[in-house]
């Protein structure tokens, strides 16, 4: 039998029956259900369904599977995919100057603990920059970026996720704001993370504005992009405390404590297919 673990995930209007029409086809092909997860938004009328699942029985074959689930998402109107969980999914990242985000990502994917392929690596600042992050052989593309070049530039991004086959785009502390014809064209799979703070703190150094306000609590959110700076839908969050006693680089390091790991949970869950946008909000099924 073919042990391969796939996932089923799926989004359409809730309507009585959906649960028990895909669990049927699931079983009438030999799959297995090894992890079930569903949200039922009540105030939109979304249902929102995740699916884990390998093969119970020899006829199993994934896409006997794909053409039996076709109608039943015809039948719901669903936004539906099935997916062999051991092809990786493959990821562009961006980054600038501060590349904690970006070495954190690659030390993760060495460990195994991200299952993606880095397709390629884009920054507005040249790779000897970088001189501290294990990079190998990824391709490294250095696109700098000036009021003039900016479109230019965004236009060569686009042609590079498309000509990577890139599924996710991740802004690993990319401090290029991106347009919003360009952030349109990333809608849904491109992820960036930043530092959150009550009350907001924009512009440079945005730590030590925290610290002279003496904030208690500093964090980190990981959200895809939108055209509306910082507002698009919020897929994972942190916070740390913070003391009088914490000087300016304590709280340095404790953001980028913070945004490594808030940005790596996000980009995880992303690879498994365990988010769905929800308007302007997210359903995540943590796993």
């Amino acid at each position: 039998m073919n042990n391969q673990r796939y996932v089923l995930w799926l989004a359409c209007a809730n309507r009585p029956g959906i649960v028990a029409a895909v669990s049927a086809c699931l079983f009438e092909a030999g799959a297995n259900i090894l992890e079930a997860q569903q949200f039922d938004d009540t105030e939109t009328g979304q249902f929102f369904a995740r699916m884990e699942f390998d093969s119970a029985s020899e006829r199993f074959e994934a896409g006997m599977l794909r053409q039996s689930f076709a109608p039943i998402g015809a039948r719901f109107g669903m936004n539906w995919n099935i997916r062999d969980l051991s092809q990786q999914r493959r990821v562009l990242l961006m980054a600038s100057r501060q590349h904690h985000c970006l070495a954190d990502l690659l030390y993760r994917l060495r460990r195994r603990e991200l299952a993606m392929q880095v397709a390629a690596i884009v920054s507005d600042h040249p790779r000897e920059s970088f001189a501290g992050v294990d990079i190998g052989a990824i391709p490294f593309h250095y696109l700098p970026v000036t009021p003039d070049t900016k479109l230019a530039q965004e236009q060569k991004l686009l042609e590079l996720v498309a000509a990577t086959d890139a599924e996710f785009i991740v802004l690993a502390r990319y401090m290029q704001i991106l347009s919003p014809a360009t952030a349109r064209a990333l809608a849904g799979r491109c992820i960036n993370i930043h530092h959150s703070f009550l009350p907001g703190f924009k512009g440079a150094r945005p730590y030590h504005q925290a610290f002279a306000r003496g904030v208690k609590i500093i964090g980190a959110t990981a959200h895809y992009v939108t055209a509306g700076l910082d507002e698009g839908p919020i897929i994972e969050q942190g916070v740390e405390s913070i003391t009088h006693r914490d000087r300016p680089a304590d709280l340095v390091r404790k953001g980028r404590d913070i945004e490594r790991r808030v940005l790596a949970r996000a980009l995880g869950w992303a690879l498994q297919d365990r988010i769905f946008v929800n308007g302007l909000k997210t359903v995540v099924f943590k796993d």
